[in-house]
């Protein structure tokens, strides 16, 4: 069995400190025997508008953000699930919200950019969200081997749309990795019955590293990052405020789970992205 961690943060506009508390917390993942870490979605940068991300953008390969993803893995010896980075668009004026996923030498082995983006008013009419505005979509579901099982890669808003989760399935996922940053609002309202509800119908791991707190443009995210088992059980959470919380990832549970119970055996549909 091999530890997973999830990381959660409460990111502001100063990308200098929120990389110290990324490393404080990398390091604090691994001194409790992670060897699989995740980061929360807008690690670095939780600007006062969506458009901030424009200012720290990179190129695939190269950047500061991507340089220091790459240094912590090596020097704390983990794999590194580096939130989101953002990277270079084909669109100029935007960016790709990369999800990077990092190994023990600090080689990204796999890259997956958020599909879904979070164009949505709230109930209320108080707040308004229009990622689409400063976020390219991306178009690739990504499952990447790894020494803890196979992981699915997906952000966030990604969360309410079950057909992705179902094409990761059929990829081969058994681990979903989930770097998010969901509102006050919504995730008090979704965000536990959304996340059991993907590994209690893909019989898989779900890790779910949020942000969690108040942030410098008035936003407050939810937080409750999340560890849970193929069976839906909650194995460890972290309400509010930064963190880390770890959990043994047991392949033998995932795999008698599936033998016992064989629902995606039984599946009379298959999903195939457009």
């Amino acid at each position: 069995m091999s530890v997973v961690a999830a990381i959660q943060m409460a990111s502001g506009p100063n990308v200098g400190a929120n990389l110290l508390e990324a490393e404080r917390l990398i390091a604090q993942a691994a001194a409790e025997g992670a060897k699989l870490v995740i980061l929360p979605e807008n690690f670095a940068l939780m600007g006062e508008k969506e458009s901030a991300l424009l200012s720290i953008v990179e190129e695939e390969g190269n950047g500061p953000l991507q340089g220091f993803l790459a240094q912590q893995a090596i020097r704390h010896k983990v794999w590194l699930v580096g939130g989101t980075v953002p990277l270079q668009a084909s669109e100029s004026g935007k960016v790709r919200a990369a999800c990077l996923l990092f190994d023990t030498g600090g080689q990204v082995v796999a890259r997956y950019d958020k599909l879904h983006l979070f164009d949505v008013s709230l109930p209320g009419g108080e707040e308004r969200y229009c990622e689409s505005l400063t976020i390219e979509s991306g178009q690739d579901v990504v499952v990447a081997d790894t020494p803890f099982g196979k992981l699915g890669l997906a952000v966030c808003y990604d969360l309410r749309f079950p057909e992705l989760f179902r094409c990761l399935v059929e990829r081969g996922m058994e681990i979903l990795v989930l770097p998010s940053a969901f509102t006050a609002l919504t995730g008090k309202a979704h965000w536990e019955p959304l996340v059991r509800a993907r590994a209690i119908e893909n019989l898989c791991y779900v890790v779910a590293a949020g942000q969690g707190g108040f942030h410098a443009s008035g936003r407050t995210t939810h937080g409750d990052s999340m560890i849970i088992d193929p069976w839906g059980v909650i194995l460890a959470r972290l309400p509010r405020g930064s963190g880390v919380i770890t959990a043994e990832l047991d392949p033998e549970r995932l795999r008698s789970t599936r033998r016992n119970f064989p629902t995606l055996e039984h599946r009379r549909l298959s999903c195939k992205l457009s």
